[in-house]
């Protein structure tokens, strides 16, 4: 039964690989992720919801950059996070003691994000770059095309129209 499972697991992890690397338009490198303004959880631990929200933030810059031409590919350093809202105990919220963190959002804890950018063909030829510093102090007044239970909604949607400002000629229609 076990040379039955190893065979089985390998190909699925082949599976998985081969997935990513024909969805692999986007490339992130998250320099110093412990040095970021606000990347602080709730209910885990921190390195749990750094990598969560890293992954979810690489999903998402992966559904945008779907829109790209196969031929070219995003590449993203960034070097600061500070997402919408700040932790706080929950004693300091009327939740009482023991209980978890909670992140309160409020207009004054706007979402930012820094960070350089390529976009590179398959020869590596750069077509576009640039030096980013996004922030939203409007994020909480203006619509939000992701629904109030959607994790990051603040920042995918900051993340969104910079995307559609930088690049107007896909005129891209995803969330």
């Amino acid at each position: 039964m076990k040379k039955l499972l190893v065979p089985l697991m390998t190909s699925s992890l082949l599976l998985c690989t081969t997935q990513v690397l024909s969805q692999a338009q986007v490339e992130i490198n998250w320099e110093n992720p412990e040095k970021y303004r606000d990347v602080r959880p709730t209910m885990e631990s921190r390195v749990k919801f750094r990598e969560h929200t890293f992954e979810q933030l690489l999903e998402y810059l992966q559904k945008l950059a779907a829109k790209l031409p196969d031929d070219q590919k995003l590449s993203l350093n960034v070097t600061n996070l500070d997402l919408a809202g700040q932790v706080w105990p929950a004693s300091f919220v009327g939740f009482g003691h023991g209980a978890s963190d909670v992140r309160v959002i409020k207009n004054m804890d706007i979402p930012r994000i820094s960070f350089t950018y390529k976009l590179v063909n398959t020869t590596g030829e750069l077509i576009q770059e640039g030096d980013v510093e996004l922030k939203d102090m409007a994020f909480m007044d203006r619509a939000n095309r992701f629904f109030s239970s959607e994790s990051l909604r603040y920042e995918k949607n900051m993340l969104k129209d910079w995307f559609d400002d930088e690049f107007p000629e896909l005129m891209v229609k995803t969330n």
